[in-house]
């Protein structure tokens, strides 16, 4: 089983020129991929596969002005021509859109480490080619200090290694091979209900409320709408005709402001974390969630910003793979479930249940219950009789 880890990293500033001028080269070689398909599309001609784009980036690279892509490591953009090609493959198979061109602006910098060539120790990790000299003084250029001593195992197999910048820090995402748990529990199940009003409903009886409700998120978000004018109006000042200009106290501004988006982020997601491991540790025999429509949900103008903030989506995804990782069996139910709807007691449905409506009255039994609190109940049931079947 595969389990990925992703460790910050803390170079220093020769160190983060030479990352960046690899991440570039990445997107260049994809790029250019990209520009060679199109261009040998338009002659009518086959779909080129890695292999002959790669033999073709080497003849570009032997030419005069070119010169500089040999100051990079060679795995670099060899994996950005395959990541392209790949891209077309999924375009074809129809699981994502066009490719389209990586620009500097709205895509992160990021780039391939070669996993056979990648070393690590307890506090740093060895990069190729990032020294541009062989002295052995000049060697140590190649090792970066990490933030997390002892995150990474040693003398594992590591796969997929990547790099990439979320314009603050540098971040190392390296996948590690691990032996898959056997469990065995004789607890009873969770069904688990998703909200806006509270994050987590468990069938336990157990609520995670919501994070964005608390005073310390409440004034990150204050002040980073107050940062959000202030940059506004100093674009405004600096408008020139239909332009406008970007000076330093803007850029100082902006990544102010990035790093309170950033602290709001890991906020959330840690929360989140804390969660999902407090509810894995319980040791549940199954776990039942509903595959929420998250994408139409965010459609609702009046709901979109408060489910964007929830990161429902991520408790989810979470959730899916520490279950894998625990051997905990996960059962989804699918999004036309009326777990809501439905009375926990009896089982009558109600039609006509409006999404103001927070406590669930059934006209069949007179159960009275908290409208989340019904639906958690109901997952957990529909999850007993698949165990059950």
């Amino acid at each position: 089983m595969l389990k990925t880890v992703r460790v910050m990293l803390i170079p220093n500033e020769k160190q983060r020129t030479r990352l960046f001028q690899f991440s570039g080269s990445a997107r260049f070689a994809y790029n250019w991929a990209l520009s060679e398909e199109k261009r040998n599309h338009d002659k009518c001609g086959k779909f080129l596969n890695d292999y002959e784009l790669r033999k073709r980036f080497t003849l570009y690279k032997q030419e005069p002005n070119n010169s500089w892509l040999y100051t990079v490591s060679n795995n670099v953009c060899k994996q950005a021509i395959k990541d392209a090609v790949k891209a077309y493959e999924n375009f074809f198979e129809g699981l994502a859109g066009h490719p389209k061109y990586k620009s500097r602006k709205r895509n992160p910098p990021k780039f391939y480490a070669d996993p056979l060539k990648i070393k690590f120790t307890a506090t740093h990790v060895k990069l190729e080619n990032i020294a541009q000299s062989r002295k052995k003084n000049r060697q140590r250029a190649n090792w970066f200090r990490l933030s997390e001593h002892e995150r990474i195992p040693l003398g594992t197999k590591y796969f997929n290694p990547r790099i990439s910048f979320d314009g603050i820090n540098w971040f190392l995402t390296v996948g590690i091979e691990v032996d898959a748990q056997e469990f065995t529990s004789s607890n009873d199940g969770i069904g688990i209900d998703l909200g806006v009003k509270d994050l987590a409903i468990c069938s336990s009886g157990h609520v995670y409320k919501n994070i964005n409700k608390t005073s310390r998120v409440r004034r990150l978000k204050k002040k980073q709408r107050r940062l959000q004018r202030k940059i506004s109006r100093k674009y405004e000042k600096n408008k020139k005709g239909e332009r406008y200009e970007k000076t330093r106290n803007i850029v100082k501004s902006e990544k102010q402001l990035l790093r309170i988006t950033h602290r709001l982020t890991d906020i959330r997601t840690n929360y989140i974390q804390q969660a999902t491991t407090e509810i894995v540790k319980r040791e549940p025999s199954f776990i039942v969630m509903e595959d929420l429509n998250v994408t139409g949900m965010m459609k609702n103008k009046h709901l979109a910003k408060a489910v964007q903030e929830q990161k429902l989506a991520e408790f989810y995804r979470i959730m899916s793979y520490k279950c894998e990782w625990h051997g905990i069996r996960f059962i989804t139910v699918d999004r036309f479930y009326p777990s809501s709807k439905l009375c926990s007691v009896c089982g009558h449905k109600k039609q006509d249940l409006k999404l103001s409506e927070r406590t669930y009255h059934c006209e069949h039994c007179g159960t009275v219950i908290d409208r989340d609190m019904n639906a958690s109940i109901n997952l957990y049931q529909y999850g007993q009789s698949i165990i059950n079947h």
